[in-house]
């Protein structure tokens, strides 16, 4: 990323997300941009990213719940996907509580990559884990509501994909013209609502 950057590895990203632009607000430290991912922090634009980097590792730990300060987005969903007799099989559920499982989940936007607006939304109880397709499909259309791994996702665009599509959603994820552009930015509380 450059001279003035740091990619910092932490276990809690989305809790060190909220703190440094919570230190940032307090004048504490300055960076341009804060971009968490899977397990690590970017924090690009820093005036003295020596001086950050020696300080960071004496800094305890932020302790509060990651994105408990983020705005709340509900998305209708209707639950018709491919995969989602292959999910409620997976956590030996019939369908119906699949989906009452995956519609009653507070999920938190962990981070965002892929492609643009979509979102990796973490929140799937510990042992829900789901496999991703051995070969990905082609063609995943905009929209597809989907779960991978630990996270759920929507894919914002048509685009190949190996996640297990659970649903679909009309809302839209990514536009240029909105600020932001993308519907779900990290630490946003996310609801996948089954659609009426």
């Amino acid at each position: 990323m450059g001279a003035h950057a740091l990619l910092i590895e932490v276990d809690e990203p989305l809790a060190w997300f909220a703190a440094l632009v919570e230190f940032r607000a307090e004048g504490r430290i300055q960076f341009a941009e804060i971009v968490p991912g899977a397990r690590t922090v970017l924090i690009d634009g820093v005036p003295e990213p020596d001086r950050l980097a020696q300080m960071l590792p004496g800094w305890p730990a932020p302790t509060r719940t990651a994105g408990s300060a983020g705005a709340s987005v509900t998305i209708e969903v209707v639950y018709d996907g491919t995969d989602l007799d292959f999910v409620a099989a997976s956590w030996d559920v019939s369908v119906e509580a699949a989906v009452r499982r995956i519609a009653g989940t507070q999920f938190t936007v962990a981070f965002c990559g892929f492609a643009p607006g979509f979102a990796y939304l973490a929140g799937l109880p510990a042992g829900l884990s789901i496999p991703r397709l051995a070969t990905p499909r082609a063609k995943v259309p905009a929209g597809s509501v989907a779960l991978a791994g630990e996270y759920a996702g929507i894919y914002p665009t048509a685009s190949p994909g190996g996640w297990r599509l659970i649903g679909r959603t009309e809302a839209s994820l990514f536009d240029v013209d909105r600020e932001p552009p993308a519907l779900l930015t990290p630490g946003t509380h996310v609801r996948l609502e089954e659609a009426p």
